[in-house]
């Protein structure tokens, strides 16, 4: 039997040994269930299709209060944000450190508000307390529920063999956003202020909300997306393993296709971490038909989101193939994302500001 890993998200034999063997009563209305690769559940209620994900209320103070507040929920919305169906409740439970005051909360509060409100999502129910032994950055968990039509809703078991692959924004979007933002001074001393400021922005680009409604906004299922992932642990190989995994097809993609944001090469390099394998939540892999990729490059250009085409599904006999330099090898995944190591590492080396 596999091993847990030392830190991050279990592996895919851990999930198929322990988790996916074991998931309650059976229903009916389980439309699309627990699955690597599958950021949403869907059910079936009435002549309604309902998305529901789930993930932990994740709050850094050092980022600043109101940027972790906004990461927080950008990191729930958009994991919904990939079903197709636009997101519309919350269900939030706060598990408090003892250490937080008021006025952080406050801050905290009305950021996802705010960020609720933007999208149409309402709060309809939660917990609030604060407890001892609760620590940042897990200070509770969060569910968000989308609302649309059956036929509306996106998931890898669309995608056949010959749908196009579209990034948006590149590799490593998140572990660049992070480390600028945690090592402010540090990265302006190696590379300038001016570089420093660049990657301050990057910290902003960390969701895939506006990604996913641009790229559905085209068309659905055979009118055009097919099946959404957010790249978040183990980066864009890992992201597309797991779709092409979930999808039980093969994939074929060209690295050097690949949008690469500003600054990202810079500082993946310098904390001596590959950004392709790397946790990037703001990189969505997009799965479409090929006759509506320039549909979809186009919404996404026009919210000011840069993305390409840079491969494609293909038969599952095929494999797993990753172009780089013009030669083939297997795109396997890397099981172990090398921010974590290099983020705490960091955090002993160097005084955060």
């Amino acid at each position: 039997m596999a091993e847990l890993p030392e830190i991050g998200k279990i592996s895919a034999q851990i999930f198929e040994e322990l988790i996916y063997p074991r998931l309650g009563a059976k229903n009916k209305s389980v439309l699309v269930g627990p699955k690597q690769g599958t950021d949403c559940g869907i059910i079936e209620i009435g002549d309604k299709a309902v998305s529901i994900t789930t993930d932990p209320v994740f709050i850094v103070p050092e980022y600043g209060w109101e940027e972790a507040a906004w990461f927080a929920i950008h990191i729930l919305l958009s994991d919904s944000a990939t079903s197709g169906l636009k997101p519309a409740y919350l269900s939030i439970d706060l598990n408090l450190p003892m250490e937080m005051n008021k006025g952080q909360l406050e801050i905290t509060w009305d950021v996802i508000h705010r960020e609720c409100e933007k999208y149409g999502v309402s709060v309809v129910c939660g917990h609030t307390a604060r407890y001892e032994n609760c620590h940042y950055p897990m200070v509770g968990g969060a569910t968000v529920i989308g609302v649309g039509e059956k036929n509306e809703y996106v998931t890898p078991q669309f995608i056949k063999p010959g749908d196009k692959i579209i990034i948006t924004k590149g590799p490593a979007i998140e572990a660049t956003g992070i480390l600028a933002t945690m090592f402010p001074k540090l990265i302006e001393k190696e590379f300038g202020a001016e570089f420093a400021k660049m990657t301050k922005k990057v910290f902003w680009r960390m969701s895939v909300v506006e990604d996913a409604l641009a790229a559905v906004s085209v068309g659905v299922r055979e009118d055009g997306v097919t099946a959404m992932h957010d790249a978040t642990e183990c980066g864009i190989w890992g992201a597309l393993h797991e779709l092409a995994q979930a999808s039980g097809v093969g994939v074929r993609v060209e690295k050097e296709k690949i949008v690469v944001g500003a600054c990202v090469e810079e500082v993946c390099k310098y904390f001596k971490i590959d950004p392709y394998a790397s946790i990037s939540e703001g990189t969505l892999i997009i799965a479409c038909k090929g006759n509506k990729t320039d549909q979809i490059i186009k919404a996404l250009s026009n919210k000011n989101i840069s993305s390409s085409v840079v491969g494609e599904f293909t038969r599952p006999e095929l494999g797993m193939i990753l172009i780089e330099g013009g030669k083939e090898r297997e795109l396997k995944h890397p099981i172990v994302d090398p921010f974590w190591r290099a983020f705490y590492d960091a955090l002993k080396k160097y005084s955060a500001p």
